[in-house]
């Protein structure tokens, strides 16, 4: 463990995949820039070791931080790097979300076509979201989305072997490894899923000394925003199933605009909320917004929160 009269070195864990590499060394230069070395641990999780059923038949979020939570509550490890839209709403007991890095490019992109309307009828779209799927749905019925998992790599070669005629990927995990491709969406037609562009660190409770140390690398406004989304998701007390998106911009000194979308799975109903409040207070924002899309909510759609 971290000695907090020692405090230089801290222990990084990540998962193995190329993107989730990258954003770990990220982590480790802004801690490097604020005077702390870093050694880095990586954990194979469940949804690394099954790359073919939905994410809904392993857990949900839970498949990409289980294990790096447990190194954390273990004390094998002293902070876990994640993209922190995979990461649950609420973090096991004895953890906390210590820091975010600055948000990148929250939006997606469409791969393998230059627009939506440019899909042919009929097209088969890869994803593994409930929420992109909905998005597509709504929006072009007449096309088919299948269900596509794997890195980046793997989702980008089944677009160029055929297999599937498009796919989505966040503009920031393409951005991280170096790879120019797809057309991004406009998030006013197309909004990103909660916390989508930003690289999150959890840590234990207990440990101040790291967390003294990753308060140093925070960055205050991309957290506020990401409080709000969370606090949206929280909200309305969806899972894995909920097709939602929710993005979070400042709009000026103190004040935080937020726009939520709820969808029913097959996308044939969708409703949204936009609020904006005092950056001061996110997560009553972020409540505010789920309470305006449940009110909203249809039947079909409330049935998808489980």
């Amino acid at each position: 463990m971290l000695d907090s009269a020692v405090a230089t070195t801290l222990r990084l864990g990540s998962r193995g995949s190329p993107l989730a590499l990258a954003q770990s060394r990220m982590v480790a230069e802004a801690l490097a820039a604020a005077g702390f070395g870093t050694s880095l641990a990586t954990v194979e999780t469940a949804g690394d070791r099954d790359r073919a059923r939905p994410l809904v038949a392993l857990g949900g979020k839970a498949v990409w931080t289980k294990e790096l939570d447990q190194a954390l509550l273990d004390g094998k490890i002293d902070a876990a790097v994640h993209s922190l839209k995979d990461v649950e709403t609420k973090l096991p007991d004895g953890l906390v979300l210590a820091a975010v890095l600055p948000r990148a490019d929250p939006r997606d992109r469409l791969v393998g076509a230059g627009t939506l309307a440019a899909l042919a009828p009929g097209a088969r779209v890869g994803t593994s979201s409930p929420r992109r799927a909905a998005q597509l749905a709504f929006r072009r019925p007449d096309v088919e989305a299948v269900l596509l998992r794997g890195n980046v790599a793997t989702r980008l070669a089944r677009v160029e072997d055929g297999t599937v005629a498009a796919t989505f990927l966040a503009a920031a995990g393409l951005d991280r490894l170096g790879i120019a491709a797809g057309t991004p969406l406009d998030p006013a037609d197309w909004l990103p899923a909660a916390s989508q562009g930003i690289v999150g660190i959890a840590a234990r409770a207990d440990a101040d000394a790291v967390l003294a140390a990753l308060a140093g690398i925070d960055d205050p406004e991309t957290h506020c925003a990401a409080r709000a989304e969370r606090a949206v998701l929280a909200g309305i007390g969806g899972s894995c199933r909920t097709a939602i998106a929710v993005h979070a911009s400042a709009t000026g000194t103190g004040m935080l605009r937020l726009r939520a979308e709820l969808y029913s799975p097959d996308g044939a109903e969708r409703v949204d909320a936009v609020q904006t409040g005092d950056a001061n207070d996110p997560t009553a924002l972020g409540a505010a917004v789920a309470e305006a899309l449940l009110a909203a909510a249809t039947p079909a759609i409330r049935a998808s929160l489980g």
